[in-house]
């Protein structure tokens, strides 16, 4: 990897772990928020089916997780095994976009 390259993924590791920390607050105070309201599951899913403002929200909370998560697990493999190359840099890919499309679908599954 080029050092360029590795100073972009320490950027968007960094860049998506700002936006985690506030979507994670943002999420456990909605739950807080629900379970002092004495909200059921059906009554939170009524107020989540087919708003847009949640939607976009957990969709862009899935989309940072698939960035973030990849380029952590990316350097605690090549630190710790050596893992290094093409084959390290595609099964990142792979585990991305195995988090974005299960992300996805759950956010999907929510909304719809």
């Amino acid at each position: 990897m080029t050092p360029r390259t590795a100073a972009r993924l320490w950027a968007l590791q960094r860049l998506s772990a700002a936006y985690l920390a506030i979507a994670v607050l943002v999420h456990l105070a909605t739950i807080i928020y629900a379970i002092h309201g004495g909200l059921s599951s059906a009554e939170i899913l009524g107020r989540t089916q087919g708003n847009l403002a949640w939607l976009l929200f957990y969709a862009s909370f899935v989309v940072a997780v698939a960035l973030h998560m990849p380029i952590g697990l990316r350097n605690v493999l090549s630190e710790h095994l050596g893992w290094r190359g093409r084959s390290l840099d595609l099964a990142m890919l792979a585990v991305a976009l195995v988090v974005l499309g299960l992300g996805a679908q759950a956010v999907l599954g929510v909304f719809l």
